[in-house]
């Protein structure tokens, strides 16, 4: 990933003065470059702003606890704990006010992805992305209102649907006809307004089948509730999504 020129950093493990308006995002990798370049990225961007760095997964926990950020970048692979156990400690417990993880990796099919994706990540990022992908991914988390590549989400639950037969839980009972809809839309990565678009109703209405549809199946976003569609066999392989 090639860093363009953009303003300068804050001292690594100092976080700069707080822009109350910016998506505050933290790195987690081992590789010092690696952070370098991503922070050079993200801080020649208005309204993205990096506020800290971790080298092991360990630190990466201690850091989003502290600094609470928006956003966390967190590589799969790193020393003492892996991004996978990181991403679990960091949303444990943590509600609402949780950070959006996003995973970073260098094959999509990689099964570490899928075990992030199924312990809470909201994506995943692969390091090969250009500078305005990483920009448009972290934007697009941020705001929460749609799937960070769908189809590639979608492979991976099919996948794993496939290897591990479902077993219909009992809230794929309790879902009603409009809210099975617009789970079946969530899969497609689909927006709010794009389903509202779709089925005829307004945006406003479609956040709150939304909400119910996350409560229902006790997913904490979008993505873990298109993991749980398909490892329900609610959503089949077959059906792509």
């Amino acid at each position: 990933m090639t860093a363009p020129e953009g303003r300068g950093a804050a001292p690594e493990g100092q976080a700069p003065a707080r822009e109350d308006s910016a998506i505050r995002i933290v790195l987690a990798d081992d590789e010092r470059m690696v952070r370098t370049a991503l922070r050079v990225i993200l801080d020649a961007e208005p309204g993205l702003q990096v506020v800290g760095e971790a080298s092991t997964g360990a630190e990466a926990v201690s850091v989003v606890r502290e600094l609470r950020p928006d956003v966390v970048l967190m590589d799969v692979r790193m020393p003492e704990i892996d991004g996978i156990q990181a991403t679990r400690r960091i949303l444990a417990g943590a509600g609402s006010d949780a950070p959006r993880i996003v995973v970073v990796t260098t094959f999509e099919n990689d099964a570490y992805v899928y075990d992030a994706l199924r312990v809470g990540a909201a994506g995943f990022l692969l390091k090969r992305a250009a500078p305005e992908e990483l920009v448009s991914a972290v934007r697009l988390v941020a705001r929460s209102d749609s799937l960070l590549y769908p189809a590639a989400v979608r492979g991976l639950a099919a996948e794993h649907a496939r290897r591990h037969p479902p077993a219909a839980p009992a809230w794929v009972s309790r879902l009603t006809d409009r809210e099975a809809e617009v789970l079946r839309h969530m899969a497609k990565g689909l927006t709010n307004a794009e389903i509202a678009g779709l089925i005829g109703v307004g945006p406003a209405t479609v956040k709150t089948h939304v909400a119910a549809v996350l409560a229902k199946t006790g997913a904490r976003d979008r993505t873990q509730a298109v993991i749980v569609a398909y490892e329900s066999g609610f959503i089949r392989p077959s059906a792509g999504g």
